[in-house]
């Protein structure tokens, strides 16, 4: 059971994710869509914490929704498993990331940035009352605090 959970995750972190050879296409795009990125990493194999928000938060439809029409999403994940290791050049994308974004290597860390990488919020940790409807209230939050 759990393999097809982490499984499940990882299909849909590969589906969900932006697909850009690197983090400057994924803050161009959202310069031209008007949209926000929200950077999300996690160890998806390893970090139950990181597990958990994925399924309480993520993999729910209403933050689906919300985040097609307002964010550009990069799933920087960092998998232990040999198995379940990234191709190099998304290895080496996520690496530039969190050298920028998440120098302690906090696991989960959420980060939302303007369409420059400018940091408008960040969320360390995760906490079992976070729920879809209550992160997208921060994320809507913070990206007006800034407007």
């Amino acid at each position: 059971m759990r393999k097809i959970i982490i499984t499940s995750l990882l299909s849909l972190i590969a589906y969900a994710s932006v697909q850009a050879q690197n983090f400057q296409e994924v803050l161009s795009t959202a310069k031209d869509s008007g949209k926000n990125v929200l950077i999300i990493f996690s160890g998806s194999d390893w970090c139950i914490p990181c597990i958990k928000m994925e399924k309480q938060v993520f993999e729910k439809q209403e933050f689906k929704e919300f985040s097609a029409a307002h964010l550009a999403i990069v799933h920087a994940d960092f998998p232990r498993l040999k198995k379940n290791q990234l191709p190099r050049d998304r290895q080496l994308m996520n690496e530039s990331l969190a050298e920028k974004y998440n120098p302690k290597g906090s696991f989960p860390l959420t980060v939302l940035t303007d369409a420059d990488g400018k940091v408008l919020k960040e969320w360390a940790g995760y906490k079992d009352d976070l729920t879809a409807s209550l992160f997208i209230q921060q994320v809507e939050s913070a990206g007006h605090d800034t407007k």
